[in-house]
């Protein structure tokens, strides 16, 4: 018997909640009554011991400035040895508000305006707004879908590593929105391809602990020393325990050089974790472990459903079952409808909101990405209003 109930339906509406605002859904999707399948947060509650420590914190009632304490960084140690089997050093741990702010930092601080940055689209639409906001370029490595596999296009990541410009490629491992978990021979020759033309690693590792079986998630550094040394690892415990809320990253840099260059910038704006991310983590790491694995069980039999959904309902859209993330990527080409008139049709006539593919980049234009990560019954409602308005196609 399961011991939590990710079935049960929680109220976010007037909870500040970006994904449940209805102000945001009647703006961005058309209306309030919008099921809301879009940004990648979950709507299940966090884990009991999560909650504790957070209310223990509140109760103590002084919320003064925060610091990463050596509690915190060993939970975020710990975590990696026994999950992925990776051993981390406290000392290489920087503290980011986020994963966004880091890759902001990131390339501030290793890249000049008119440098090229490598990305993999399509992928996580902020990237290519950290990189343009930054005065870089984006060189994009698009991805090869092969029999509704994506695959990386080496030869061409070559071709755009040796570019003189090329200073960083920002690797999503696993990859949003596709899916893909990146096998050990895939993430080799990417590291190869950069370190021989001396181009920095940064990879997203945020959905790491999200993976279905039998997939594993490999951290790009534990592979060798040479990789680890340039490499950039951003992790966190907001998508694995949703708390996106608290703003809170831990960025793994085993080259001290590197370290000291990146923890000078971020040392300029002053930031310190909050009092409640810094128990949250604690708490996660040390207590949520339980928590985390029927949460995996939950996601695969949402991901089973959509799947037999998709097959018996809507056989004309396509889907490849991600092999991390709770987020399923969905391929309405068969209908040729312009970027625009899919939108128009998810949004108008089927009220679901989930992000357009577009926004992904380049190879993104036909699909749409639903966030699975809610109980099943919001689940079936999203995916019969898909269903029902591709009726009137």
């Amino acid at each position: 018997m399961p011991k939590y109930n990710f079935d049960e339906m929680i109220e976010r509406r007037d909870t500040d909640s970006i994904k449940w605002s209805k102000r945001l859904l009647k703006e961005q999707f058309g209306s309030e009554d919008s099921v809301p399948m879009w940004i990648a947060d979950m709507d299940f509650k966090a884990a009991p011991p999560i909650i504790d420590a957070i209310v223990a914190r509140a109760k103590h009632g002084v919320f003064g400035y925060g610091h990463p304490s050596e509690e915190f960084l060993k939970a975020a140690v710990d975590w990696q040895r026994r999950r992925n089997d990776w051993i981390v050093e406290k000392e290489w741990i920087l503290f980011t508000p986020g994963i966004i702010p880091a890759l902001n930092f990131i390339l501030e601080t290793f890249c000049n305006p008119g440098d090229k940055v490598i990305i993999q689209s399509p992928v996580y639409y902020p990237f290519a707004n950290i990189i343009n906001n930054n005065g870089c370029h984006i060189s994009n490595n698009g991805l090869v879908r092969n029999a509704g596999k994506y695959e990386m296009n080496f030869p061409e990541l070559e071709e755009l590593a040796r570019d003189s410009r090329a200073k960083v490629m920002i690797l999503c491992s696993p990859h949003n929105p596709v899916g893909r978990v990146w096998t050990e021979e895939e993430l080799k020759r990417v590291g190869e391809i950069c370190i021989n033309n001396n181009v920095l690693v940064v990879t997203d590792e945020i959905h790491s602990d999200l993976i279905y079986p039998p997939h594993r998630h490999i951290p790009f550094a534990k592979l060798s020393d040479e990789f680890g040394m340039n490499s950039i690892i951003c992790t966190s415990p907001s998508k694995t325990f949703n708390l996106a809320g608290l703003q809170l990253s831990n960025i793994i840099v085993p080259n001290e050089r590197l370290r000291k260059e990146l923890d000078h910038k971020i040392s300029t704006v002053d930031i310190d974790p909050g009092s409640f991310a810094t128990v949250a983590q604690i708490a996660a790491y040390n207590h949520g472990e339980e928590w985390l694995e029927q949460l995996l069980l939950y996601l695969k039999k949402n991901l089973d459903f959509i799947d037999q959904f998709v097959r018996e309902q809507m056989p004309r859209v396509g889907m490849t079952k991600p092999e991390a993330t709770y987020l399923a990527w969905l391929d309405f080409s068969d209908y040729g409808l312009a970027p625009i008139e899919l939108q128009e049709l998810m949004q108008r006539k089927a009220k679901v909101a989930m992000d357009d593919g577009f926004i992904f980049g380049v190879g993104g234009e036909q699909f749409q990405r639903i966030n699975f990560a809610c109980p099943r019954p919001m689940l079936k409602k999203a995916m019969e209003r898909i269903a029902e308005s591709l009726k009137t196609l």
